[in-house]
């Protein structure tokens, strides 16, 4: 949610006139995150959140909003996109597709308990369960055919200690795929920037522009393996297990995804340990950008390969 495209104001105020949202009050850029630029954006009838997309492309953009209403209309927290006055979700602004999306109450999280953990997991499990009946499926773009092209992009920048790290990691994974587990629309996101509360209460999920179909223990991994680390880099128990019962208690876990948690804890680190590196070593510019420390889940990797506890120990 970086800042790539500088927006003035009589352009959004031209966009704006396109939507029933009122006149423009103010608006500011968000630095949080990597991949769009973002800003809040109030007017005289409410607070939103305005994304040009930098990446994605117009044929790609329906799926997410689409699934975002999709979410929203079935009691997931997630932000209804607002349509124009065509009934149409995405624009255009700056020469980028753009969309104008409810901005939610809440705040996130930086070091979250045990109840905002269990709170989290039990709404990841409804956004499982509601993205059955979305009829459109994507591909993940970050999955295993990701990780070999960015393992070639970063492989002679590392150290032949991480070089061969890697490599282990890779060969571990792709003889441990996971074709047989429940699948479904994920988030694929779900770090604790991309959550909202007020208090214990979880008010809003966001930045849906990962969301594809994948295993859902997929998503899982993700979620824990950022809400439930330590400052060392390893899970807290009494995080992990508040995550994981409340995820159970809406959608209980198969076999098959116990016997593959392991596996797919490792799996979701070293997906975040490859972006991170790629993101270092190739950097983008932005008015408004920051990268983020690939070592976070290099080191957290490594702890899920010394060992992991069992899915609901």
């Amino acid at each position: 949610m970086s800042v790539y495209t500088r927006v003035d104001r009589p352009a959004l105020e031209a966009f704006l006139h396109d939507f029933d949202a009122g006149l423009l009050v103010e608006y500011s850029g968000i630095s949080a995150g990597i991949e769009n630029t973002n800003y809040f954006v109030t007017t005289t009838q409410g607070r939103f959140v305005l994304t040009l997309f930098e990446q994605l492309s117009r044929d790609e953009l329906p799926f997410f909003l689409g699934l975002m209403a999709h979410l929203a209309e079935h009691g997931v927290p997630t932000a209804h996109p607002l349509a124009d006055r065509h009934g149409r979700y995405l624009g255009e602004l700056c020469g980028k597709p753009a969309a104008l999306v409810q901005r939610l109450s809440g705040s996130s999280v930086e070091h979250p308990d045990a109840a905002q953990c269990a709170a989290i997991g039990a709404a990841l499990a409804r956004l499982h369960l509601a993205g059955q009946s979305f009829p459109h499926e994507r591909a993940n773009p970050r999955g295993p055919h990701w990780w070999r092209e960015a393992s070639a992009r970063v492989h002679d920048r590392l150290g032949p200690d991480e070089a061969k790290r890697l490599d282990e990691e890779l060969a571990f994974q792709f003889a441990h795929r996971h074709d047989p587990l429940p699948r479904g629309v994920i988030h694929a996101d779900l770090f604790r920037d991309n959550a909202l509360f007020e208090g214990e209460r979880l008010t809003g999920i966001i930045d849906l522009y990962y969301a594809c179909t994948d295993a859902l223990l997929f998503d899982v991994a993700v979620t824990v393996n950022d809400w439930c680390v330590t400052e060392k880099r390893e899970l807290d128990p009494e995080r992990t297990r508040a995550l994981l019962a409340a995820y159970a208690a809406v959608r209980p876990f198969t076999p098959a995804e116990h016997a593959s948690w392991p596996a797919m804890l490792r799996a979701a680190a070293l997906r975040f340990w490859l972006s991170r590196l790629v993101d270092l070593y190739y950097p983008r510019e932005g008015e408004l950008t920051h990268t983020k420390d690939p070592d976070a889940f290099g080191r957290l990797l490594a702890a899920h390969v010394r060992g992991t506890p069992s899915l609901l120990a």
